[in-house]
């Protein structure tokens, strides 16, 4: 008999009242924000952090591709190294290194110690997003699509605020000074997460085993290479979006970013309501993304607004949609399902902004939407193909 998965044990306080406490949740969405918004910082004070180490903005870059390849090593490693352990006590160490990470950044001499802490930070990145949404279940008796959705929003908002407020900070008293603040709310997160969340134990069948099991479920891994074209088809066009803008009308720039923010939002909690037809959810995000991707190649301002908008509307779905989709075609192998989608994402952010980057410097800013838009569609066809369990 297989052994029961999170949604089937839930906590103490679920089994006695149908209305948990949501501050597990909430605990968790905050810390997902902190670390998210953590990855994104260095592309805010790019310039300045460059210069204080003495690199090119190009090689300061690898700061973020680091924290991706780390988080993509992982992400499928972590439960195996740790099968026992209470995931409570997991997450909370994971956010106390991820605010290392940050510390460590922030008092870097040397580009070495910088790229060392945004490793740490990708190892921090990967286990929490891991962890984080079958602890959410365990937490509120199982209700998936308030737990996926307020993981989403937590991501959400990290990306509408986390670069502009880095930026600003940055700008104002140094970007040292701005890692150094989110090591603080780091701790911060970390003990709201301590005092809100449960005891989590472990999967009984938690290990090499349960991951080998996931690997091995066919319907899963094609949904996964799914997750890797659409994360693939945002991430060849995401990182040069400012190029894109500022080609068309360099004054809109701003508020262009900020509308791609707003539609992220919007598109995280329209996800959760339409969730209820997660079929149809998870073919209609990425086929959106791909259709405003081609809008994005339009030399007409107010189209390319709109597109902007859709962009960030759609994309914002897919985290909704697919953390959904992994729990329901592997509900008994739930950490292992979801350690699979977060490196299928962090393997998508390294070579879809590579390969964007080449065909950009090759043929211009139109090629790599268009790659993104066919990658993108492709996924929202291979998820309308895939039949999903009923509950």
């Amino acid at each position: 008999m297989a052994s029961p998965s999170p949604r089937a044990q839930p906590a103490p306080s679920a089994v006695l009242t149908d209305r948990p406490s949501w501050a597990p949740v909430v605990a968790l969405a905050a810390g997902i924000a902190m670390l998210v918004a953590s990855e994104f910082l260095p592309a805010g004070v790019l310039p300045a952090l460059a210069a204080d180490v003495g690199v090119s903005e190009g090689v300061a870059g690898l700061a973020v591709a680091a924290t991706a390849i780390a988080g993509a090593l992982t992400a499928p490693s972590i439960a195996v190294v740790l099968p026992r352990a209470d995931r409570r006590t997991v997450l909370v160490v994971l956010l106390l290194v991820g605010a290392a990470a940050n510390l460590a950044v922030a008092v870097a001499p040397n580009f070495a110690v910088l790229l060392a802490g945004r490793l740490l930070l990708g190892v921090a990145i990967a286990g929490y997003w891991s962890f984080a949404f079958g602890a959410g279940l365990y937490a509120v008796g199982g209700r998936d699509r308030a737990v996926s959705s307020a993981i989403a929003f937590g991501v959400s908002v990290a990306t509408v605020v986390g670069v502009p407020v880095g930026a600003v900070v940055g700008d104002v008293v140094g970007w040292r000074a701005a890692f150094g603040g989110a090591a603080v709310l780091g701790l911060l997160a970390a003990a709201g997460l301590a005092r809100a969340l449960p005891s989590v134990p472990a999967h009984p069948a938690a290990g090499i085993r349960m991951l080998r099991q996931a690997l091995g479920h066919r319907r899963l891994m094609a949904g996964i290479g799914c997750v890797v074209l659409v994360a693939f088809g945002n991430f060849a066009a995401y990182p040069y979006i400012r190029v894109a803008t500022e080609e068309l009308d360099p004054g809109s720039t701003t508020w262009l970013l900020l509308a791609w923010g707003v539609g992220g939002v919007a598109g995280t909690l329209v996800a959760g309501a339409v969730a209820v037809r997660l079929r149809l959810l998870a073919g209609l995000a990425p086929t959106l993304l791909g259709v405003s991707l081609l809008l994005a190649t339009t030399d007409s301002l107010p189209w390319l607004t709109v597109a902007v908008v859709l962009w960030g509307f759609a994309f914002n779905m897919v985290p909704v949609a697919t953390q959904l989709w992994v729990a329901r075609v592997e509900p008994e192998r739930v950490e292992s399902a979801m350690s699979l989608q977060v490196t299928a994402f962090q393997v998508a952010i390294t070579i879809g902004s590579a390969a964007g980057g080449a065909l950009l410097d090759a043929y211009g800013v139109g090629v790599p939407f268009v790659v993104g838009a066919a990658a993108a569609v492709a996924a929202g066809v291979g998820f309308a193909l895939l039949r999903i369990p009923a509950r």
